[in-house]
């Protein structure tokens, strides 16, 4: 390790007090108080073995609020370290022996901005670190090029830089050093997530660059007025009127900018948040739903973001548009009759936009309903041609196309109104008040100065309207994007311990443990469960037996760790959900779920064998997969596909049958590694000889076993 990052280097006893500084210099909000998952005696523990000592990191940087990517920086990589990030010292330093790392919070074009020991942040020349991380294997090839740049007669002032660009050909796709990138999760605080990427400070620019530019506006005008209303046609009068002129066209071209560069950020964050949302929603609020609805809600989603985002913005300038024309009419001929009568104007219009909100809101709902059943009958068109009768084939199309169209006609109504009426009834009625000024002799630049803050009035309501009707449909639309967006707060737990790795951990008490489990369905009065109990312990093979709807599936869903108890206790090996975290918990049991309820993805038959380990895959997972899925009767189907295991299998795997897409899904179970393995009904559809087959490879795989079956 260099000089140069000796006071950046912290130790691994102290990185639970870096990560905390960083997650602070980021701007990420406090997290919630933690137990036990980033002391520095337990990261100490697992310093020895480098997968143990990664995701103990991770936990610890979780627990901090914050996500992580592990990765390797290649040599080639080392003078441009990630930013936000924790970087590993190649070097062993500190008491110890403890590994040492630096963290980094920020990159800059000639360097990082690293946290000192002193709790202090600093920028660091790059060329500094990267030396720091390649020190450990540069000492080695030290004589090397010595003795090159003693051949090559290099001048002293270049050997510095001519050794270091052979050190970067030689080394740069070596490793240099593991790395770990901060990820602030997308479930985070929206507004928060805002302010971080500086979106409310372009807001705020973008309404101040929008009024400056409105002054300038109004003072060419004034200026080019009182010229012409006082007979001053003098070339200076003309000239400050060229320059406001030419001084407002990089500001519109800059406000413009500023505008779509904001909408562009609002909408990425927006739908970063919501796929996140997507992936985390509870399986009952999904699974109930038909093609249709998903569909919708993901329409419905899209438009939140295209009219929240055009709408606000355009609410936004017109209350500024408004605000400077009531400054300007202030000043005018009528004074506050204008002004009250401005507010009286945009007060009237509350009601009809009211109105328009309700009407849109009816008639989103009957375009969702009549989105979902299209999509419903185009799934279940052959169903229908041979069951309904063709008479009746368009009944329900033509009902509710007649009340889409008296929907639809009942919303362009308030629109046109507001958009047309409320500009020019503003218009008409301003001028009218400027009677008594007319009448009254009082002087043209007055009554010039009204006019143009009339017609600057006209166009902010215009734009108000047309904003707050962008605005109601986004309002509308939220309803069905809302829960995608609640989701997306839903993070998973960290695990405290790591119960398949944790050092010196001795297994006490059954493999399964369920203790007075009590479940609910959301929107239903019965529990399905109420007090089940039940203990399996390690090597158990246990068959659960009920009739259908008696809860069999939900309790193995529960034990899978996809739906919470709404009381008593699970424990695996000792340890409930909270301590192993959701990561751990899947580490330790794998299911199968009833055929309706999984999934064959359309890519090769390794992909979706091996979806619960690693991928790519290697050599010795390939070979597990394929002797899996030989055992358990597969043999004869990877014979007839010319690609073997990297065949693919089709769209939702059409080219297998029930039989093979079943015995596919336990090969799955078994390949995830779990110490308990759950099979729903996977064996119902298969003959007794193939049930023989798989049965036995189940028995001898699987580690303990809990299957679920019809009597």
């Amino acid at each position: 390790m260099t000089r140069a990052v000796e006071g950046f280097a912290w130790p691994l006893s102290r990185l639970d007090e870096a990560v905390e500084l960083l997650a602070r210099r980021v701007g990420h909000p406090p997290a919630a108080p933690r137990t036990g998952t980033g002391d520095g005696e337990s990261l100490v523990a697992a310093a020895a073995d480098r997968f143990a000592l990664g995701r103990a990191i991770e936990r610890l940087v979780f627990g901090h609020g914050l996500e992580v990517e592990p990765s390797v920086l290649s040599h080639r990589e080392a003078a441009d370290l990630p930013a936000p990030s924790i970087v590993r010292l190649p070097d062993l330093s500190g008491s110890a022996g403890e590994p040492s790392f630096l963290v980094v919070a920020a990159r800059q074009a000639g360097g990082a901005t690293l946290l000192g020991l002193d709790r202090r942040w600093r920028r660091v020349d790059r060329h500094a670190c990267a030396e720091a991380l390649r020190s450990a294997v540069a000492a080695g090839h030290a004589g090397e090029i010595d003795g090159l740049l003693d051949t090559a007669a290099v001048r002293p002032s270049r050997r510095a830089s001519v050794a270091r660009a052979l050190l970067d050909e030689t080394l740069r796709d070596h490793d240099a050093a593991d790395a770990w990138r901060i990820v602030v999760d997308p479930g985070s605080g929206f507004l928060w997530q805002l302010r971080r990427w500086g979106a409310l400070r372009s807001v705020s620019m973008l309404l101040a660059g929008h009024a400056i530019q409105l002054a300038l506006w109004i003072a060419s005008w004034l200026l080019i007025g009182r010229g012409a209303l006082e007979g001053r046609t003098e070339w200076g009068w003309l000239t400050g009127w060229a320059l406001l002129i030419a001084t407002m066209v990089p500001l519109q071209l800059w406000t413009s900018w500023l505008q779509g560069a904001l909408a562009l950020s609002l909408s990425r964050q927006l739908k970063e948040r919501l796929l996140v949302g997507a992936l985390r929603l509870e399986p009952d609020q999904i699974r109930h739903q038909g093609a249709g609805q998903l569909l919708g809600r993901v329409l419905e989603s899209d438009t939140v973001e295209a009219l929240a985002i055009g709408g606000g913005l355009q609410a936004a300038l017109a209350i500024v548009e408004l605000t400077m024309a009531a400054a300007v009419l202030w000043f005018g001929a009528a004074g506050g009759a204008h002004v009250a009568l401005l507010a009286g104007c945009a007060a009237a219009a509350a009601p009809i936009v009211w109105t328009y909100h309700r009407r849109r809101r009816t008639w989103s709902a009957t375009r969702l309903a009549m989105t979902h059943e299209l999509v419903e009958q185009l799934a279940g068109h052959r169903t229908r041609l041979a069951q309904e009768a063709p008479e009746l084939w368009h009944v329900e199309e033509d009902r509710s196309l007649e009340d889409y169209l008296s929907r639809s006609q009942a919303l362009d109504a308030p629109l046109p109104a507001l958009l047309v009426g409320l500009p020019r009834g503003w218009t008409l009625l301003a001028i009218a008040a400027l009677a008594p000024a007319l009448l009254s002799g009082t002087p043209a630049a007055a009554l010039a100065i009204s006019l143009g803050g009339v017609l600057l009035a006209a166009l902010a309501l215009r734009r108000a309207v047309e904003g707050l009707s962008q605005l109601s449909g986004a309002v509308v639309s939220w309803t069905e994007a809302r829960p995608l967006f609640e989701a997306a707060a839903r993070r998973p737990q960290p695990s405290i311990v790591d119960a398949r790795s944790e050092p010196g951990r001795t297994r006490q008490g059954p493999a399964l443990e369920i203790r007075d489990v009590s479940f609910r369905y959301p929107g239903r009065s019965a529990e399905v469960l109420r007090g089940c109990s039940l203990a399996v312990a390690a090597g158990q093979r246990v068959l659960v037996r009920g009739t259908s709807g008696g809860g069999k599936s939900t309790l193995a869903s529960l034990v899978a760790g996809l739906r919470t108890p709404g009381a008593g206790l699970i424990l695996v090996d000792g340890l409930d959900r909270r301590t192993l975290g959701a990561h751990g918990w899947r580490r330790l049991v794998a299911a199968a779920p009833q055929f309706h309820e999984n999934h064959v993805l359309s890519e090769t038959f390794a992909f979706n064998l091996l979806m619960g380990r690693q991928w790519p895959p290697s050599d010795a997972d390939l070979d597990e997969a394929e002797q899996v899925s030989r055992e358990l009767g597969l043999g004869d189907l990877f014979d007839r596909m010319p690609a073997g295991l990297l065949q693919l299998v089709g769209e939702g795997g059409w080219q297998l049958s029930h039989g093979e897409r079943g015995r596919l899904f336990m090969a799955r179970t078994l390949l995830q590694g779990g110490e308990l393995m759950i099979l729903d009904e996977s064996f119902a559809a298969l003959d007794p000889a193939s049930l023989r087959t798989a049965l036995e490879c189940v028995l001898r795989r699987a580690p303990t076993l809990l299957v679920i079956a019809h009597p």
